[in-house]
């Protein structure tokens, strides 16, 4: 069977190593020239944590965890608000089981596990043609191949999700707010900490990476009716320094870092809401399927969750599937994984009411809340991706 996967980020390298211990062959295509830089802090929990395993990455990911001491909550003015060395505000408890890592150095970790795919870097899907027997794909390039399946893995603006005729109204539930990522320079003389500076309408972070070299900056607000092109990044340094100008604390020192970012990205905090999540011989991974959004802590586990249980549903196939077989497979692979979804998108729609509630608390005790309720509160999100794998 040949499956072509779009998107290299987690979902994809994930699935791809699945299907290939299988003895199938697969062809993963990325916009991208290379693996995409930089990126969030993000956490491999729970089942994650055994796929992790099966890949035979576990202790590399170890290796590469963050690592902080904890973090602090600061006033506009710079007053401390709390500090901890218990917990931080994007990885939960220090020294637990689950494990904080930047983006980009899992997703290397990934496509080092899946080797024996063709990755297409610098090219994009642009056309799907289905027949009974496989889809027809061109790329932007001109380059034309038949699959006998199609993955979406192509994140939260998924091209495939549009091409493959998946509804469009109502698919994107704002939460209101927007987040901008970008790495800078460490000249804030943090340790492997993380700072945070809460706003009555915004929010202002940073934490140390790459050995306290330098620091990833974290930039959210609210704004439900704002909407920009997610490739139009000049718009966007522009939005997000109109949201941020004349604030206080180091918000204009980490502003003077925006501009010469080189992996500045801008996203809304928008969920995806689908009937199904496959039609044909097409099938959605990971945020093209079910984003949960940043504020479920769960979208990394459950995006390399979801390739696996995929991967397993479609292993078994023969070298040319028929339909019904992959119907089949592809209702049993939701049918697991939407329950535990769903759950999660919850969560994150009630971490983003109470955690805008809490701006208006800035004051010791709304810091203090605004971590999450501390170990608790971790060990419910991680509890809400406990899956036994096959």
């Amino acid at each position: 069977m040949h499956v072509l996967v779009s998107g290299a980020g987690i979902a994809g390298p994930t699935f791809a190593h699945g299907l290939l211990r299988a003895g199938h062959r697969v062809t993963v295509v990325e916009s991208s020239p290379a693996p995409r830089p930089g990126g969030q802090a993000i956490d491999v929990r729970g089942p994650a944590l055994e796929v992790a395993d099966r890949l035979g990455i576990s202790a590399d990911i170890r290796a590469a965890r963050t690592d902080m001491r904890g973090m602090s909550i600061v006033a506009a003015d710079g007053r401390e608000l709390m500090s901890t060395t218990s917990t931080t505000l994007t990885g939960g408890p220090v020294g637990g089981p689950d494990v904080e890592i930047l983006r980009d150095d899992l997703a290397t970790l990934l496509l080092a596990a899946a080797p024996g795919a063709e990755y297409v870097f610098g090219d994009r899907v642009t056309a799907l043609a289905e027949h009974d027997d496989g889809v027809d794909v061109t790329l932007a390039s001109g380059r034309t191949e038949r699959a006998d399946v199609v993955v979406g893995a192509d994140g939260l603006h998924s091209t495939v999700r549009a091409l493959a005729g998946f509804p469009t109204d109502g698919v994107l539930r704002h939460l209101g707010s927007h987040l901008a990522v970008y790495t800078m320079p460490n000249e804030f003389g943090l340790d492997r900490w993380q700072v945070f500076c809460r706003f009555p309408d915004a929010m202002a972070g940073l934490y140390t990476a790459r050995e306290n070299a330098e620091v990833r900056v974290n930039l959210g607000w609210e704004a439900p009716g704002l909407s920009y092109d997610h490739r139009d990044l000049t718009t966007q340094r522009r939005l997000v320094t109109e949201a941020f100008e004349g604030r206080g604390w180091w918000v204009p020192r980490m502003l003077a870092g925006l501009a010469d970012a080189p992996d500045f990205y801008l996203a809304p905090m928008s969920q995806v809401v689908l009937p199904r999540w496959s039609a044909g011989r097409v099938v959605l991974l990971g945020d093209a399927a079910w984003c949960t959004t940043p504020m479920s802590g769960q979208g990394t586990s459950l995006a390399m969750i979801g390739a696996h249980l995929l991967a397993h549903e479609l292993g078994p196939l023969g070298a040319v599937p028929s339909a019904s077989a992959l119907d089949e497979a592809f209702r049993r692979w939701e049918s697991t994984l939407r329950p535990v979804v769903l759950d999660d998108q919850r969560l994150a729609i009630e971490n983003a009411e109470r955690t805008s509630a809490m701006a208006e608390a800035l004051d010791v005790e709304g810091a203090e809340a605004a971590i999450g309720g501390g170990d608790e509160q971790w060990a419910a999100t991680t509890a809400a991706t406990r899956l036994v794998l096959p």
